[in-house]
């Protein structure tokens, strides 16, 4: 049980009781926290097909409440701005700068729309033609520019509809592009009545229809004439003198790709029924195969509404999935059906079959091979073999298989636990065919295949490239990342690896992109971004590892501001961040993630704007729960994550530099969760800051996170895990925030209301801040500056300028 405090002196701001009025109007923290929120945005960088020039793709600052406010529809777990027939809340581009990576020399992209916005950036094949959407204010639209003059213009006058799926593809040969466009007769979208027309009914008749719980479904008959509305498209093929021409009549498509020949388009239609339990996902479709007309090959699948998936993480419908083209073939279907119902509760032999077929896609599908675990992906060769994965949740195993359907070999290639990092073999590159599609990058006729990873290690993450054989299963390392600094390989452009572009940063140099000679040791840098918080630039950070009680390992990174010195600064009020994740080995769980040579990066989303307050912070402190054998690791979670948590207390005071009775805990999402079990569970932290978070697993109950139990299976586990269940226990002051609008599954706005209202009908220290039009993720400049003032005041009074506290505390010990 869980002490209560027994307070020396009580500050004035405890004695205030809940009162219930409102706080009105967007507050802003200090000058430094609005410049972490005004900062410039590093631009993101796209390499063109041929590894020769690049896209400096910029981006604007953050929007305003009013461009967050815009209208929004939200539909079978769909969110879409109507105006413009698109996804609202996206993150566009307002610029785009060509680079070329021999000589340097840019190439800005002119033409555009006044402050434009630009969404879906895509190459041409050639890496001749840049298309793009320019959102506009009542409507999306297919622009294009030429890549070496810079001219861009509105390839057509069609509007397109970029609401679901797959916005754009080029065609094969660079001559055209296929999109979704809005029907020429849509009319106007359907009004709702003010009279029903009657009751909404749902009925289940004894088949089980476990589902987790989704956000924004839809909920009438209304619902489902608006769904057919906005989301309704014809796919159409525009060619780059601007010619239109339709491929298929209205539908909603989720999937258009092109078959490496250029012949055949695979497309996925949305069909009806609807349902109001399960997203836009999970309703009836139909994938097929058109010719470039748009008339019907072949029907490749036709799938009922999948509301009875069984419940369990491995667990999937029946019937093809993952359909898609063979990349090293002109026209061969690749697809994967279950073996075991989808039910991963099934005593089987082989849960998964993987089949292809090639055009004309008569007769039977050939198998390829036959799966004890999941199917998890395939990737082709030149050489007509093939590397398939396979993967079980619950053990976190998976496996590699070559196989090559021309002789029917099967070869195992890895046969490993997922979880421990440091044996990670890493995964494959891929090279361009003359298809334009990507395979395995082979060499040596197709006897090793180049493999890159992270390099997980005691020391830190030093990211590799590898030539692995895949006969003897040994491995060539060609170059690897060395400290101190750290440097992730981005792509290859060579056939046998030696020249690279890797993406290179340090302690103190802001990551930049290099042209890299593998095999000479030389690199080239090609670009010059600058540091993005120059005024932080003396933080100092320290990554570090320390121990729980029981032995496990556990790391994290502790930021110091800037000029602190111990000796005369002693130790400080600090913010401790971090997430929980669930582990099946303490080994694995005690592995080193990261690396001690990443970029002192300080931005405003997680607990570093309390450096601009003089606060010591710790970003990433490990807080694994594990459960090893047939134990879950929830069955003992909150004694591990208290045992967490005292640790990376015990290891700031050993350190001299954090205060043991000043140190504050937030999170967001499953973090908030963390927060509320850990002043709940403990009298550790003096403070918590929760965002997003669900405090009530009986919301939840067929599962949550890496839960795999229902409630009903384990209610002791839902109830012991639940903040909301333990309110009574928090005694600490607790900042709830929350976005109004939140649409990640599990975390509905009613978790931190009700939250709010346990804690303070209790008599505890809790304030609520709920967000307008805001998601589970906050994006307004406005709702930013405003969560930063909260979590500051919250932070200076319940922790910095907390009294001193007399203590008994008893901490559960982990066996």
């Amino acid at each position: 049980m869980k002490n209560k405090v027994l307070l020396l002196a009580l500050p004035i701001a405890l004695c205030i009781v809940s009162l219930g009025f409102g706080q009105y109007g967007y507050m802003e923290p200090s000058q430094a926290m609005t410049d972490l929120v005004d900062g410039d945005a590093t631009p993101f960088v796209s390499i063109a097909p041929n590894g020769e020039i690049m896209a400096l793709l910029h981006r604007p600052g953050r929007p305003s409440i009013e461009e967050i406010a815009q209208p929004e529809l939200r539909l079978a777990g769909i969110r879409i701005n109507p105006r413009v027939t698109g996804p609202s809340r996206s993150r566009t581009l307002n610029g785009i700068t060509v680079r070329d990576l021999e000589s340097g020399e840019d190439v800005e992209i002119t033409g555009l729309p006044e402050s434009p916005k630009i969404s879906d950036v895509s190459w041409s094949p050639d890496s001749k033609h840049i298309a793009f959407f320019v959102i506009q204010s009542t409507r999306t639209e297919l622009w294009m520019a030429n890549a070496s003059t810079g001219k861009a213009a509105r390839l057509s006058d069609l509007e397109v509809n970029d609401t679901y799926g797959t916005g754009m593809v080029w065609s094969r040969d660079a001559e055209s592009v296929i999109v979704q466009a809005i029907p020429e007769d849509r009319g106007e979208a359907p009004r709702k009545s003010v009279v029903p027309a009657g009751p909404t009914i749902e009925e289940s008749t004894g088949n089980a229809t476990p589902a987790r719980t989704y956000q924004d479904l839809l909920q009438n008959k209304h619902d489902e004439d608006v769904f057919d509305h906005y989301f309704t498209s014809r796919i159409v093929e525009v060619t780059l003198d601007g010619e239109v021409s339709d491929l298929t009549e209205p539908g909603i498509y989720t999937t258009i790709r092109l078959s490496p020949d250029n012949q055949y388009i695979l497309v996925t239609e949305v069909k009806r029924p609807y349902s109001y339990r399960v997203p836009a996902f999970r309703f009836p479709n139909e994938t097929k195969v058109l010719d470039r007309d748009g008339d019907l090959v072949t029907m490749v699948a036709e799938l009922p509404l999948r509301d009875q998936i069984p419940i369990g993480f491995s667990s999937t419908y029946e019937g093809p999935r993952s359909i898609n083209w063979r990349a090293d073939q002109p026209a061969t279907l690749v697809w994967v059906e279950a073996l075991d119902g989808g039910d991963q509760r099934r005593e089987v032999e082989k849960r998964d079959r993987v089949f292809m077929q090639e055009v004309p896609f008569s007769g039977n599908p050939s198998a390829i091979i036959d799966l004890e675990y999941r199917y998890s992906g395939i990737s082709w060769s030149e050489e007509g073999f093939a590397l398939a994965n396979e993967y079980w949740r619950s053990t976190r195993h998976g496996r590699t298989w070559m196989v090559n359907p021309a002789n029917e070999s099967v070869e195992l290639i890895f046969d490993r636990s997922t979880e421990d990092r440091y044996t990670d073999p890493g995964s494959p590159e891929f090279k361009r065919t003359d298809f334009g599609t990507y395979v395995l990058h082979t060499i040596d006729n197709g006897a090793k295949v180049l493999m890159s990873g992270q390099g997980y290690s005691p020391e830190g993450n030093q990211p590799f490239l590898a030539s692995f054989d895949l006969k003897s299963g040994e491995t060539e390392e060609l170059w690897r990342s060395q400290a101190p600094y750290y440097e992730n390989l981005i792509a290859v452009l060579d056939e046998e690896g030696s020249e690279v572009i890797t993406r290179r940063e340090s302690v103190t140099e802001q990551p930049n992109y290099f042209l890299r000679d593998v095999g000479n040791d030389e690199m080239k840098q090609i670009t010059f971004f600058e540091h993005p918080t120059p005024d932080l630039k003396d933080v100092k950070k320290e990554f570090i590892t320390y121990e729980r009680e029981d032995g496990v390992n556990l790391s994290a990174t502790v930021f110091l501001p800037p000029g602190y010195d111990k000796e005369r600064d002693g130790k400080l009020p600090t913010l401790v961040w971090a997430y929980p994740r669930e582990f099946k080995s303490a080994d694995a769980a005690s592995q080193v993630t990261t690396s001690p040579y990443r970029f002192t990066s300080i931005g405003y989303w997680g607990p570093h704007f309390m450096l601009t307050e003089g606060y010591a912070v710790v970003e990433g402190a490990s807080m694994p729960i594990i459960g090893e054998g047939d134990e879950q690791p929830n069955d003992t979670f909150v004694e591990q994550l208290v045992a967490n948590g005292q640790a990376i207390v015990d290891e700031l005071d050993k350190m001299g530099v954090g205060d043991p009775e000043r140190v504050g805990v937030g999170g967001h999402s499953y973090g908030a969760f963390m927060t509320a079990n850990l002043l709940a569970h403990s009298d550790i932290f003096r403070a918590g800051i929760a965002r997003s978070g669900a405090y009530n697993r009986s919301l939840t109950p067929f599962g949550f996170q890496a839960e795999p139990r229902t409630f009903w299976e384990a209610p002791e586990i839902y109830f012991e895990m639940s903040p909301f269940m333990n309110a009574e226990k928090i005694d600490e002051p607790l900042l709830l925030i929350h976005g109004e609008v939140d649409n990640n599954s599990g975390t509905f706005p009613i978790q931190s209301q009700r939250m709010y209202g346990a804690v303070s009908g209790l008599g505890g220290t809790v304030k609520l801040v709920m967000l307008p039009h805001e998601s589970h993720g906050y994006v307004a400049r406005e709702s930013l500056l405003h969560m930063l003032y909260e979590q500051t005041e919250w932070m200076n009074t319940y922790v910095r300028d907390a009294e001193e506290r007399e203590l008994e505390r008893v901490v559960p010990t982990v066996d």
